[in-house]
């Protein structure tokens, strides 16, 4: 044997002797064996994989501590800090990951639309394309469970809740005034156009502890983070005109949209049952900028609109009709900024200003309202782990509001309140599994006009009862303080209350969805006051109670037919409340028992066009006949209407869209108004409050022009 042979086999014994052995076994939760785990020593090329019955082994030559890691798709990472001598025989159980797309997701009480959900049950897309909506995110979201049809607001009702209990927020910014003004009989809908917003989610109960002075439920709008491309885009439309700009840099962009909205040409052509003299008017523009830093994104979105009309409407008490008239300038702009402060800390801030200045004159008595309103929030995460996330915040809202009377009897009252509200919210997200999760929180409130701090418990939970499914709990508490209409006139009352209690079924997959949700609400501390209308000479407390309760069921098949999208959605509602001035507990007038949507979408490939439909149906609504004994003592008629609506596509980025609400010529009944006083056989004589027109005609043509030449607005109609 020659001198180099026995080198060779010295050096290989030596680094043999070098060597260590790292081997054991890989299982997952159910002792299962994981096969084809990635097992290695951080920064080596060390390292090896699990074969068919889990186990693993490989050497290494490196010494003393070292961090061993085990990987594998859809299971959490293990990690293993040691001396590498004991990594021998060992056994490890990995965890699922629970941010994988089939872990369970807490849903309860919560519709989302957006690209960035797990769960969308509507897209961005339908928010504009729904036949009924015309163009409103408001009336698209009318379509689902949860929602009240009352047809001459426009606003949203949720599950036995009015209007005033729904907030809405644009980036987690609270919006103070999200409606356009309106007058009796014609429904109001969202200021905001549709076009800037790319994410949507309707909670309508048990929402983040975040979130306050809503106690029926809170829209939450997200404007586009980042659009993919420079385009314009332009409308000509049968009420107006639309324009629209998206310029796009390396690290930032800005969007802009203007419209304008003229009914005088469009009443010419179909007469309402108004008597118009000024028809209505309105010019609103908004804008969003969006610049990345380098760990986060600021954002500026601000908009503005002016309304005016002037109408005489009929009125059973005035011979000659009811005069009224409108001016409304709003702005409101907002700023947030979010970001990375380390790998586990994150960043939310923002604020937003409303300025809403409205001039009313009802016959001789004119109205001015100036409402200054702000809201300032901070927001802060931290991911302690996978299973484990920390959210801590505060806000401020601050609320300027005063009102000018005069009329022929009385000049120059002025009146009005200030409030100062602040308040602290924590709460957590704790996957136990990607098949159980809870969410618990707390938030506090201190007002400046009561004197008064609440405290609001809220906790939700969500187990995944097969791969397809899951059933989600939420219970929460909630405070709101009174509308304008109340603390203007006195501020000696206090927060209003409501419990809420949800259970929630969800059935996902193949582009087809199903939700069950049974919900119980208990209202605590609701304002009441006498006399007919809220005044100064009005006694208010918060004496007044309720409760609402009922089923909302909702099913989408976009998978059966193939060019077809379809859902349903079905409420029943029991409700009673003794508020406002409210001689008994009843059934709300803006209530009804049962409402009904049906929503469909058609793209024929041939004729390059998408036609779709949505028929609502609402069961009557309660009114007081003082012809005979009782309190909201009868119901209107059923509500029905079928609208239909189809896009053409001309050329890839021209589209005609033409639509007609109530194609089959309803005759629906708001309610009725009776006379002041009964005639001369005891009687109170009586009208119909009938929609200022039974059909509503829309045409128009849209024009995008995009830096790809494909890219349409067939997603804004």
């Amino acid at each position: 044997m020659n001198k180099l042979t026995i080198l060779l086999i010295l050096l290989f014994a030596f680094h043999v002797q070098g060597q260590s052995v790292i081997n054991g076994v890989v299982l997952n939760e159910k002792k299962e064996p994981v096969v084809g785990a990635n097992i290695y020593l951080e920064g080596t090329y060390d390292g090896g994989s699990t074969d068919i019955n889990g186990a693993f082994s490989f050497t290494t030559t490196e010494k003393g501590t070292q961090t061993l890691l085990i990987s594998f798709l859809s299971y959490e990472t293990y990690t293993m800090v040691g001396d590498v001598s004991y990594m021998k025989d060992i056994s490890v159980k990995l965890k699922a990951d629970v941010n994988t797309l089939d872990a369970v997701v807490l849903s309860a009480g919560t519709f989302s639309a957006g690209d960035n959900s797990k769960v969308n049950v509507l897209k961005p897309l339908d928010v504009v394309t729904t036949a009924s909506a015309l163009g409103d995110f408001v009336g698209a979201l009318q379509t689902l469970p949860g929602t009240t049809t009352v047809a001459e607001d426009g606003r949203l009702f949720v599950r036995g809740g009015d209007a005033e209990e729904t907030q809405i927020f644009i980036d987690g910014i609270r919006v103070f005034s999200p409606y356009t003004p309106t007058t009796n009989n014609i429904p109001s809908r969202g200021r905001y156009s549709p076009f800037l917003f790319d994410g949507i989610t309707f909670s309508t109960g048990g929402y983040s502890a975040e979130y306050g002075q809503a106690l029926s439920s809170v829209l939450l709008l997200n404007t586009i983070d980042e659009p993919d491309q420079e385009k314009t885009d332009i409308g000509i439309m049968s009420v107006g005109g639309a324009l629209g700009n998206t310029q796009k840099w390396e690290k930032s962009s800005v969007s802009v949209n203007a419209s304008y909205i003229n009914l005088a040409p469009y009443i010419a052509l179909f007469p309402d049952r108004n008597d118009w003299i000024k028809p209505y008017e309105m010019a609103s523009g908004e804008t969003v900028f969006r610049k990345k830093t380098n760990s986060g994104l600021i954002k500026l979105y601000g908009a503005f609109d002016a309304t005016n009309f002037e109408l005489i409407q009929e009125d059973i008490n005035y011979t000659d009709g009811l005069r009224y008239k409108l001016n409304n300038n709003n702005f409101y702009v907002n700023g947030s900024y979010q970001g990375v402060l380390s790998d586990t800390w994150t960043i939310f801030g923002g604020a937003s200003y409303t300025l809403a200045n409205t001039k009313q004159k009802i016959m001789q008595r004119n109205i001015k309202d100036v409402n200054n309103a702000f809201h300032t929030k901070l927001k802060l995460k931290n991911r302690v782990s996978n299973r484990f996330k920390l959210y801590l915040g505060a806000e401020f809202f601050s609320t300027d509001f005063e009102e000018e009377y005069t009329d022929d009897m009385v000049e120059n009252v002025d009146y009005g309140y200030n409030d100062n509200l602040a308040a602290a919210f924590a709460e957590a997200d704790i996957f136990i599994s990607k098949n159980l999760a809870f969410k618990t929180g707390l938030r506090g409130e201190y007002s400046s006009v009561f004197k008064d701090f609440t405290l609001a418990p809220r906790v939700s939970l969500a187990y995944k009862l097969s791969p397809k499914s899951q059933l989600s709990l939420a219970y929460g508490n909630f405070y709101q303080n009174p509308s304008s209409n109340i603390l203007k006139f006195s501020q000696d009352v206090k927060s209003q209350n409501t419990t809420h209690y949800i259970m929630n079924y969800q059935y996902n997959a193949d582009r087809r969805i199903f939700r069950a949700e049974a919900y119980y609400k208990n209202y605590d501390d609701l304002i009441k006051y006498d006399g007919e209308f809220p005044s100064f000479a009005s006694r208010f407390n918060n004496a007044g109670f309720g409760y609402a309760k009922g089923l909302d069921f909702f099913w989408r098949d976009s998978y059966s037919v193939k060019n077809f999208d379809y859902w349903l959605s079905y409420s029943f509602l029991d409700t009673e409340r003794d508020y406002q001035n409210y001689p008994e507990q009843a059934q709300p007038n803006f209530a009804n028992t049962h409402n009904l949507s049906v929503v469909g979408k058609y793209w024929i490939e041939k004729l390059r066009s998408q036609i779709g439909f949505a028929y609502g149906f609402a069961s009557g609504r309660t009114y007081t006949n003082p012809n005979e004994p009782g309190f909201l003592n009868e119901k209107t008629k059923s509500y029905n209407s079928l609208s239909l609506n189809w896009a053409y596509l001309i050329s890839p980025q021209k589209i005609l869209y033409a639509s007609v609400n109530n194609a089959l010529g309803f005759k629906n009944i708001n309610g009725y108004q009776y006379a002041n006083a009964p005639d001369a056989n005891g009687d109170f004589a009586r009208r119909a409050l009938q929609p200022a027109a039974d059909q509503f005609f829309f045409v128009g043509f849209f024009w995008t022009i995009s830096d790809d030449k494909k890219s349409n607005q067939l997603d804004n109609l």
